[in-house]
């Protein structure tokens, strides 16, 4: 695919922007863990069940808590994502952010966080004013429905309302179900793998990161090599 100034880049935030390893993601964890023990009135075991369970069955414990439970998402994303000392724990690299002012075309952030909690971190990280908008959880909606990535439909309506074919659009993500539903709308597809493989530890998945799946066009593990 070539990149010119009528590319749209949709960004990922966590893991792809910065380090959410480290920090946010365990607490994310945690906190998820709490909230449907006392929503649910269930012990600690059945929590960590059940946030598996509808992760891999929705793409996100939320749809699962709002479908069997009636969560209000709201009520969930705020509580879920306050997480105390994250202004401690966020940083990037500033040769990387220097590349995103130079990349040609609109470039927006596509979370499935909050936008509250995006704003935040984009606001630590000092990289707000390199993007034209901010898509967060609480925009990908369909008919009243959440429809957060990975799902397909949304992303294809996402590229209908900003206006270019999908085929113009590029997402730049760590997580490969997601990469997978941008290309089944035609969407140019960028596998971040820097943040995402520091969790790995030789072995078998050495492998896996050298492998690049067809619905993959690039994988890159720093944002300057966008630009080659």
């Amino acid at each position: 695919m070539r990149y010119d100034a009528g590319t749209v880049w949709l960004f990922d935030l966590d893991n792809t922007l910065h380090d959410a390893g480290a920090f946010v993601f365990p607490e994310l964890r945690q906190s998820m863990r709490s909230y449907v023990q006392q929503a649910l009135q269930v012990d600690a075991d059945e929590a960590i069940r059940l946030n598996h369970h509808y992760w891999h069955r929705y793409g996100a414990t939320l749809l699962g808590l709002m479908r069997h439970h009636g969560v209000k998402p709201a009520h969930f994303l705020h509580d879920t994502h306050r997480l105390p000392g994250l202004e401690q724990q966020v940083s990037g690299h500033r040769h990387d952010f220097e590349a995103l002012a130079r990349l040609p075309g609109r470039k927006f952030i596509l979370t499935n966080a909050p936008r509250a909690y995006a704003l935040r971190v984009l606001g630590l990280l000092g990289i707000l004013h390199r993007f034209d908008g901010v898509i967060a959880i609480e925009d990908m909606t369909m008919f009243g429905h959440l429809r957060p990535k990975p799902d397909a439909r949304m992303l294809q309506r996402m590229a209908v309302k900003l206006g270019v074919p999908a085929h113009r659009c590029v997402l730049v993500e760590d997580t490969l179900v997601h990469q997978k539903a941008a290309r089944s709308v035609g969407m140019g597809t960028v596998w971040m793998q820097r943040f995402a493989r520091r969790g790995d530890h030789g072995g078998p998945t050495v492998a896996r990161w050298s492998m690049r799946p067809a619905y993959v066009d690039r994988t890159v593990t720093a944002l300057r090599q966008l630009r080659r």
